[in-house]
């Protein structure tokens, strides 16, 4: 098994000898064996180790040099913190010897021979971690399993044998990874999460009449969970990471769903895993009216040059599920409009956009009718 090239010095200073004498190497002992090593991965741009030992210092200065040649370590980063001493002692100095680039070395002053348990801590490079997630749909598509995966890989140079990983959320787990493997860990899993399921037609972007273009129009479907505890979440925000989906067939199997890639999902907001399109939602858009009001014309040539308008508009949404449909609608608006009349409760998303969400029952037909007042429209030549 590989290891640092760790050297524990330890220098003892006989305060009897009369000065200007030399202070004299009187051992040079191998830096013990870690006790517990606890890599934590809570941000994603640098790994923090964080390893337990158990030193034996003699009376006076105690010398410890730390070396890390062919390991990635960030040597700014590196920290030395006493845990538990019976006598107290002193740290001195830290010093980086110009001879050994990949070095340090820590003076530690004891009033007698005991020994302590101290904590080295540091950054390392190289190490790359994926997080990833697996979903499995109930058939009635109103909850889903959820497990994530922890892919660590380890090109640092460092061993890392019984270590327990930490990421901001989940169970803390214990494994070890060599450097230059790849390893798959699960450290997540939640059941039984509620889910909605989304159909989201986009007026900006998808046919207006499925009948103009020979089909029906596949719309955007999407599952959305809560990342709340009432939910059964909610504990930490969720990393983003590809996600494979599956809906459980009812004869104890599964069918693969799609991949999407999870976005990073803050506490208390939705986290929304796309599946693909769906035609068992058909979305019709028609302009049923356009009066033009106000108009101003320049003094030239009596050309309309601005005017007002009321714009009335029609969405029916048809519904060919078993179950219930919840439909998002995204209606692009102009840059200056008031709304008039609207058959459902609507938010704006932001100054050119309005959505509505609109549930549709099972095998049934909505409308959806809106008009607004739309100002300063310049016409189109």
């Amino acid at each position: 098994m590989k290891r640092h090239t760790y050297v524990l010095t330890y220098l003892i200073f006989s305060l009897l000898l009369p000065a200007p004498a030399a202070w004299a190497r009187i051992k040079l002992v191998a830096l013990p064996e870690r006790e517990a090593t606890v890599v934590r991965l809570d941000n994603p741009a640098a790994t923090l180790l964080e390893e337990e030992r158990v030193l034996t210092l003699q009376t006076g200065i105690n010398q410890i040099d730390f070396a890390w040649k062919g390991v990635q370590i960030r040597p700014n980063s590196i920290r030395l913190t006493i845990l538990e001493q019976p006598a107290p002692v002193t740290l001195l100095t830290v010093s980086y010897p110009a001879a050994e680039p990949e070095s340090l070395g820590w003076e530690i002053a004891s009033p007698s021979g005991q020994q302590i348990r101290v904590r080295i801590s540091y950054l390392l490079n190289n190490i790359d971690r994926l997080v990833t997630y697996q979903a499995i749909v109930r058939k009635d598509e109103t909850a889903l399993n959820l497990a994530s995966f922890l892919v660590l890989r380890n090109f640092s140079g460092e061993n890392l044998p019984s270590s327990r990983f930490q990421l901001d959320y989940g169970e803390a787990f214990d494994s070890e990874i060599l450097t230059g493997e790849t390893k798959r860990m699960q450290f997540f899993a939640a059941t039984d999460l509620p889910i909605k399921k989304h159909f989201t037609f986009d007026a900006a972007i998808l046919p207006w009449d499925p009948k103009q273009v020979g089909d029906n129009v596949g719309i955007p479907v999407h599952y959305e969970l809560q990342n709340t505890t009432d939910q059964g979440l909610g504990q930490h925000a969720l990393w983003e990471g590809k996600t494979r989906l599956y809906s459980d067939d009812g004869h104890h199997s599964t069918i693969f769903l799609g991949e999407d890639q999870a976005e990073f999902t803050p506490v208390g907001q939705p986290l929304k895993l796309t599946i693909g399109d769906s035609r068992e939602v058909v979305v019709t858009q028609r302009q049923m009216g356009q009066q033009r009001l106000n108009e101003r014309r320049n003094q030239k040539g009596n050309d309309v040059v601005l005017y007002d308008s009321e714009e009335s508009m029609q969405v029916e949404i048809e519904n060919f599920k078993e179950q219930v449909a919840v439909v998002t609608l995204k209606e692009p608006m102009p840059e200056e409009w008031e709304m008039k009349e609207s058959s459902h409760p609507h938010k704006r998303e932001h100054n050119q956009q309005i959505i509505f969400e609109v549930e549709i029952p099972a095998k049934q037909k909505t409308v959806v009718n809106y008009s607004y007042y739309r100002r300063n429209v310049r016409p189109v030549n």
